[in-house]
């Protein structure tokens, strides 16, 4: 089979196309034919060897992928030969699948049933961001029907996720994103309000959308930019949750304390195998019903993973990039 394949951490140009040995599944494994691969910030981090998590070399990159149930373990009983299937490889299991590839072996509890109206492409776009994304709002935040939430970088897979989620339970949604595409797509997924948030005054637009009383919830993808001036939006005992950030910021402390408000972190490797399955019960429950439905800004082949590399760190991104094996 082919895979993408890492020999040594650094830029994306480690990163080769290879033939390998088409895996076989152990007693308890199930085989997946990936269809379409998931591309992450976080791949790339792991890829540089600077990431918490640093796999042993050679290894196959990819967390999240989708397709088809290929072959299943003797002791395998949940899935067989021809299911549609979505993974997720990160929380609460033993680190991610190798998706960057033609094949991967799973354990059970990292493969999802995938629905018929949801492409591999989708299916693709939800292990990492949408996980991120229900984390993020339900089980860091504990957002709740009623309140306001600022997504502050709506227009990316994670941002997108967070709007359709909390359209989804009744909340008021704030996006911002940086281009009139970008913010059209966040309105057709479920916003309420949006702001460019390369204007100098998009603060000030938010202030107005609540009537000065601030938000209840921002779910943060930028907090080394946007930390800072996010306390000044919150109402009190409003959250922020930091969903990413690439380097330090310095804050005022005091815009926290007038406000009671917390400031809180967040990784998907953090989450326990309890809070994966209520995550992926929650997901396939709105895949089905037509609540959820991912954006991808960007097909790719699996030859260009180095490629996808770059572009998943260019600013301004539209929905997920995913690589089709």
């Amino acid at each position: 089979m082919k895979a993408i394949r890492a020999h040594e951490f650094g830029g994306p140009d480690v990163l080769q196309l290879e033939e390998i040995p088409d895996p076989a599944p152990g007693a308890g494994d199930v085989l997946v034919r990936i269809r379409a691969a998931g591309v992450n910030p976080v791949d790339t981090y792991i890829r540089t060897g600077t990431h918490a998590r640093k796999p042993t070399l050679p290894y196959t990159l990819g967390s999240d992928g989708a397709g088809d149930v290929e072959a299943v373990g003797a002791d395998v009983k949940t899935f067989a030969r021809g299911d549609r299937v979505y993974i997720a490889g990160f929380g609460g299991y033993q680190g991610g699948v190798g998706t960057y590839a033609q094949l991967a072996v799973c354990l059970p509890a990292q493969l999802y049933r995938l629905p018929a109206r949801t492409s591999y492409a989708q299916g693709a776009a939800l292990g990492v961001p949408y996980a991120t994304a229900y984390r993020a709002l339900f089980q860091r935040a504990a957002a709740r029907p009623g309140e306001t939430v600022l997504v502050h970088g709506a227009t990316g897979g994670v941002g997108l996720a967070v709007v359709e989620l909390a359209h989804a339970q009744g909340m008021r949604v704030i996006g911002s994103g940086g281009t009139d595409e970008g913010l059209a797509v966040v309105r057709d997924h479920g916003a309420d309000v949006l702001v460019n948030h390369r204007t100098p005054d998009y603060t000030d637009e938010i202030a107005r959308a609540t009537g000065g009383r601030g938000v209840d919830v921002i779910i943060e993808m930028a907090a080394h930019i946007n930390l800072e001036r996010d306390l000044g939006l919150l109402s009190k005992n409003g959250r922020v949750v930091v969903v990413g950030s690439r380097g330090p910021i310095q804050i005022n402390p005091r815009l926290a304390m007038y406000r009671d408000a917390a400031i809180l972190g967040m990784t998907l490797f953090n989450a326990s195998e309890r809070d994966v399955s209520e995550i992926h019960a929650a997901l396939v429950a709105g895949l089905e019903n037509g609540v959820l439905n991912p954006v991808i800004g960007r097909e790719m082949p699996l030859a260009d993973a180095a490629k996808a590399h770059v572009a998943v760190m260019e600013p301004g991104a539209l929905g997920k990039i995913v690589l089709i094996a």
